[in-house]
C-alpha cells in the first residue's frame, strides 16, 4: 500500500500559460529512532521539511511548531518570505516558552520551496535554514538547491575537507543554524524560474544519509509519479538502514506557454531577498 498519495494544483498564469502541479510527501520513524522528530507540510503554495533536535520531546516540538505556524501562513492566503520569517518568530517564542523544552540546544531545520507570481511572472522560493535539503530536478540533471549550514560544509567551502571525507567526519551532524529557543536567522532564499517538466525533492538528512544523490536522481526519472517516487526513495532509505527519521517531498511541475525552453539553465539560479523584490543573478 502506498505511503504516499499525490495531490494536484492549478494554477492558470494567463489564457495561454498554465502551470500544473501534482506532488506527494511521507515521514517514516526509521529503524533505530523511538520516536519522528520530523514533520512536513505539503499545502499549495508551501512545501517543507523541518527535522528536529534537541533531546527525544524537544526536537518533536521544536519541528510541529514550526510547521503549524507556517500552515497558519498558508491558511491566510498570503505566503511570502515576511510572511515566513514572522511565522517563524513565532515558532521560536512557542519552542522556547513550551514546558518541555529545557535543552538549549532545542531546533529544528527548516527547508522547502514556496510557489509565486511577482509581477505577472510566476516563480519559486526556496528557504532554508540548517542541514535539510532542496533538490531540483532539471533536463535530467540533479542540483541541489541549498546550501547546508553545518560544520562539514564550512569545510567543505573553505577547502579543508573533501565531500567524500565528509560522510565520515564525527561532526556530521553538527548545524550551525535553526529554527529554536534562541534569537531567529532569517532563512537563505533563491528564486527559481518555473519550466515544464522540473522536480523537486524536499528532504530531511534521514534521506541523504541512506541514499546518494545519484540514487535520488534515479528514482526521480524512473517514476513520473510524485507517490511513487515518495514511496520508492522511502523504501530505499528504509532498506539501506533507516538510521533517522525519513521524511520527503517531492513536486512535479508541467507548464505549457509563458517560457522559452532555451533559456533553461539547471544551474543559473537568481537570489531573492524579499517576495517584493527583483532577483539578483545568484
Amino acid at each position: 500500500m502506498s505511503r504516499a498519495a499525490a495531490q494536484t494544483h492549478s494554477v492558470a498564469v494567463t489564457d495561454q500559460d498554465e502551470i500544473v502541479l501534482t506532488w506527494a510527501g511521507a515521514t517514516d520513524t526509521g529503524h533505530r529512532r523511538d520516536n519522528n522528530q520530523d514533520a512536513l507540510l505539503a499545502q499549495f503554495p508551501l512545501f517543507v521539511v523541518a527535522d528536529g533536535m534537541g533531546g527525544h520531546a524537544g526536537g518533536e516540538i521544536a519541528s510541529q511548531s514550526t510547521i503549524e505556524r507556517l500552515k497558519e501562513v498558508v491558511d491566510s492566503g498570503e505566503v511570502t518570505t515576511d510572511a515566513i520569517e514572522d511565522a517563524l518568530e513565532r515558532a521560536v517564542a512557542d519552542i522556547a516558552s513550551h514546558p518541555e523544552t529545557t535543552d538549549e540546544g532545542t531546533g529544528t531545520t527548516l527547508t522547502g520551496v514556496f510557489f509565486e507570481i511577482v509581477d505577472g511572472e510566476p516563480r519559486w522560493v526556496s528557504l532554508n535554514i540548517g542541514d535539510s535539503r532542496v533538490y531540483l530536478l532539471r533536463e535530467q540533471r540533479l542540483v541541489q538547491v541549498t546550501t547546508d549550514h553545518s560544520v562539514v560544509q564550512e569545510l567543505i567551502s573553505s577547502g579543508r575537507l573533501s565531500p567524500e571525507e565528509a560522510e565520515s567526519h564525527p561532526y556530521s551532524n553538527v548545524i550551525t543554524r535553526a529554527v529554536g529557543a534562541s534569537e531567529l536567522t532569517p532563512p537563505d532564499y533563491l528564486g527559481i524560474e518555473v519550466f515544464d517538466g522540473d522536480k523537486f525533492v524536499i528532504c530531511s538528512d534521514g534521506l541523504t544519509k541512506e541514499l546518494t544523490d545519484y540514487g535520488i536522481q534515479h528514482f526521480l526519472r524512473e517514476k513520473s509519479d510524485p507517490a511513487e517516487a515518495v514511496d520508492a526513495m522511502l523504501a530505499a532509505a528504509l532498506e539501506n538502514g533507516g538510521r533517522d527519521n525519513v521524511t520527503l517531498i517531492v513536486v512535479t511541475i508541467a507548464r505549457t506557454g509563458g517560457f522559452d525552453e532555451a533559456v533553461a539553465d539547471t544551474v543559473s539560479i537568481p537570489t531573492v531577498t524579499d517576495s517584493s523584490s527583483t532577483s539578483d543573478e545568484s
